[in-house]
């Protein structure tokens, strides 16, 4: 069976573990955590609000240390890719693309690349990248 044609409506991926069960445990047990609280007020109920807490900003920074790892290797393939398909002026100026613009034209084709690229040098944000790409190319690897 054939996989649904990747584009910018459907790109976006969700981890179920974490967005449909950690995340809600998490916030679920800070939110009755401070309610106990305020239901029974004293040090150690207030230190359990601390301790919950402090477990969701943890959750909260794994993810965004996860996404930045992400974010690198991203940076690190499209630049290679680029430097290998690119036209002499525009590898010149690979290294002058955010992150966020490199993680935007993973998707683009090889042959809607060059002409993103422009843009992208010209100030176009990451996600009209993704809106303009004509051709993707899947990345089911991002969670």
């Amino acid at each position: 069976m054939a996989e649904t044609p990747q584009n910018f409506s459907n790109h976006v991926r969700y981890d179920p573990i974490f967005h449909f069960f950690l995340m809600p445990v998490f916030v679920t047990t800070f939110i009755s955590t401070v309610v106990f609280a305020i239901q029974h007020s004293n040090l150690l109920t207030w230190l359990h609000v601390v301790l919950a807490l402090a477990a969701l900003f943890a959750l909260f920074r794994m993810r965004i240390y996860s996404m930045k790892v992400q974010d690198r290797v991203i940076r690190l393939e499209e630049r290679i890719r680029l430097s290998a398909i690119l036209a002499d002026p525009l590898r010149g100026r690979i290294s002058e693309l955010t992150v966020k613009q490199l993680v935007a034209l993973r998707f683009a084709s090889d042959g809607d690349v060059a002409g993103l690229v422009q843009k992208a040098l010209d100030g176009m944000d990451p996600k009209a990248i993704k809106q303009a790409i004509v051709n993707w190319r899947r990345d089911d690897m991002r969670v």
